[in-house]
């Protein structure tokens, strides 16, 4: 009887691990607010493309694309947040959505 009760004990272990798991990933799923805790020291990379001794590699159309590219990710970061706050008022800036329908 005792190895059943620790087999009982293994597999219920192997339950409850499971569900705290699943229970962590529903809390960051439902609270995108909250930050990302990085816990794996792979993560922590050296970057060399940044560093004080590189060259300066950038180029004026690469600088107007990455302006552009950020603008985007800025309204892609609006919509977002709008999206998921529905209960945020809803400001409209074009005028053209004003005219009368004749």
């Amino acid at each position: 009887p005792e190895t059943e009760e620790d087999e009982f004990a293994d597999e219920r272990a192997e339950a409850l691990a499971e569900a705290a798991a699943l229970k962590k990933l529903a809390v960051n799923y439902l609270h995108p607010e909250k930050s990302v805790s990085v816990e794996d020291a792979t993560l922590f990379g050296r970057n060399y493309f940044n560093r004080y001794s590189a060259p300066e590699t950038e180029e004026d159309e690469f600088a107007d694309e990455r302006a552009e590219a950020l603008a985007e990710a800025a309204a892609l970061k609006k919509l977002a947040v709008n999206y998921l706050h529905p209960e945020k008022s809803v400001s409209v800036e074009d005028a053209t959505l004003f005219g009368r329908n004749y």
